[in-house]
Protein backbone atom coordinates (compact mmCIF):
# COMPACT_ATOMS: atom_id res chain seq x y z
CA UNK A 1 0.00 0.00 0.00
CA UNK A 2 1.61 3.23 -0.87
CA UNK A 3 1.87 5.94 1.45
CA UNK A 4 0.44 9.69 2.29
CA UNK A 5 4.52 10.96 0.50
CA UNK A 6 3.88 8.52 -2.24
CA UNK A 7 0.65 9.96 -3.39
CA UNK A 8 1.93 13.66 -2.28
CA UNK A 9 4.49 13.36 -4.85
CA UNK A 10 2.10 11.38 -7.45
CA UNK A 11 -0.22 14.43 -7.28
CA UNK A 12 3.08 17.13 -7.67
CA UNK A 13 3.50 15.44 -10.99
CA UNK A 14 0.07 15.73 -12.35
CA UNK A 15 -0.22 19.27 -11.42
CA UNK A 16 3.22 20.14 -13.04
CA UNK A 17 2.36 18.44 -15.97
CA UNK A 18 -1.29 20.03 -16.04
CA UNK A 19 1.05 23.26 -15.48
CA UNK A 20 3.28 22.24 -18.92
CA UNK A 21 -0.17 21.44 -20.96
CA UNK A 22 -1.49 24.95 -20.07
CA UNK A 23 1.12 26.77 -20.91
CA UNK A 24 2.30 24.19 -23.94
CA UNK A 25 -1.39 24.59 -25.79
CA UNK A 26 -1.20 28.81 -25.29
CA UNK A 27 2.17 28.73 -26.55
CA UNK A 28 1.45 26.58 -29.42
CA UNK A 29 -1.39 28.50 -30.22
CA UNK A 30 0.07 32.20 -29.90
CA UNK A 31 3.01 30.76 -32.12
CA UNK A 32 0.44 29.42 -34.46
CA UNK A 33 -1.19 32.59 -34.77
CA UNK A 34 2.25 34.93 -35.67
CA UNK A 35 2.93 32.83 -38.56
CA UNK A 36 -0.64 32.75 -39.73
CA UNK A 37 -0.20 36.74 -39.10
CA UNK A 38 2.80 36.90 -41.30
CA UNK A 39 1.36 34.38 -44.06
CA UNK A 40 -0.83 37.09 -44.59
CA UNK A 41 1.06 39.58 -44.57
CA UNK A 42 3.57 38.90 -45.54
CA UNK A 43 2.71 36.02 -48.17
CA UNK A 44 -0.65 37.63 -48.82
CA UNK A 45 -2.25 34.27 -47.72
CA UNK A 46 -6.29 35.27 -48.00
CA UNK A 47 -6.92 34.44 -43.78
CA UNK A 48 -9.10 36.44 -41.99
CA UNK A 49 -7.86 38.08 -38.70
CA UNK A 50 -10.70 37.05 -37.06
CA UNK A 51 -10.26 33.61 -37.30
CA UNK A 52 -7.00 33.61 -36.31
CA UNK A 53 -7.71 35.84 -33.18
CA UNK A 54 -10.92 32.73 -32.64
CA UNK A 55 -8.18 29.91 -33.08
CA UNK A 56 -5.60 31.65 -30.95
CA UNK A 57 -8.23 32.51 -28.34
CA UNK A 58 -9.69 29.20 -28.31
CA UNK A 59 -6.16 27.93 -27.13
CA UNK A 60 -5.64 30.15 -24.46
CA UNK A 61 -9.05 29.12 -23.12
CA UNK A 62 -8.19 25.81 -23.30
CA UNK A 63 -4.99 26.13 -21.36
CA UNK A 64 -6.49 28.00 -18.87
CA UNK A 65 -8.86 25.09 -18.18
CA UNK A 66 -5.43 23.17 -17.49
CA UNK A 67 -4.02 25.62 -15.14
CA UNK A 68 -6.84 25.54 -13.11
CA UNK A 69 -6.66 22.02 -12.81
CA UNK A 70 -3.24 22.08 -11.96
CA UNK A 71 -4.27 24.98 -8.93
CA UNK A 72 -6.49 22.20 -7.81
CA UNK A 73 -4.20 19.45 -7.62
CA UNK A 74 -2.04 21.89 -5.52
CA UNK A 75 -3.92 22.97 -3.25
CA UNK A 76 -5.22 19.50 -1.96
CA UNK A 77 -1.46 18.19 -0.80
CA UNK A 78 -1.88 20.72 2.20
CA UNK A 79 -4.69 23.12 1.72
CA UNK A 80 -5.00 25.55 4.50
CA UNK A 81 -8.10 28.27 4.36
CA UNK A 82 -5.81 31.05 3.00
CA UNK A 83 -4.86 28.56 0.26
CA UNK A 84 -8.61 27.52 -0.48
CA UNK A 85 -9.00 31.49 -0.71
CA UNK A 86 -6.54 32.12 -3.01
CA UNK A 87 -7.58 28.97 -5.32
CA UNK A 88 -11.03 29.97 -4.81
CA UNK A 89 -10.17 33.93 -6.23
CA UNK A 90 -7.75 32.60 -8.98
CA UNK A 91 -10.53 29.70 -10.38
CA UNK A 92 -13.55 32.48 -10.35
CA UNK A 93 -10.59 34.62 -12.01
CA UNK A 94 -9.72 32.40 -14.69
CA UNK A 95 -13.35 31.08 -15.23
CA UNK A 96 -14.73 34.68 -15.91
CA UNK A 97 -11.98 35.41 -17.95
CA UNK A 98 -12.38 32.22 -19.88
CA UNK A 99 -16.00 32.94 -20.22
CA UNK A 100 -15.73 36.51 -21.90
CA UNK A 101 -12.69 35.39 -24.02
CA UNK A 102 -14.65 32.69 -25.47
CA UNK A 103 -17.72 34.72 -25.87
CA UNK A 104 -15.58 37.62 -27.45
CA UNK A 105 -14.81 34.99 -29.85
CA UNK A 106 -18.37 33.92 -30.86
CA UNK A 107 -18.67 37.60 -31.34
CA UNK A 108 -16.05 37.58 -34.19
CA UNK A 109 -17.22 38.06 -37.73
CA UNK A 110 -15.10 35.14 -40.02
CA UNK A 111 -15.50 37.48 -42.64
Amino acid sequence: MMDVEAYTRIIEVCAFLFGVAGSALIIYGGLKAVIRVLGREILKKEISYNLIRRDFTSKIVFGLEFFIAADILTTLIAPTQEELILLAVVVIIRTVLGYFLEKETRDFPLE
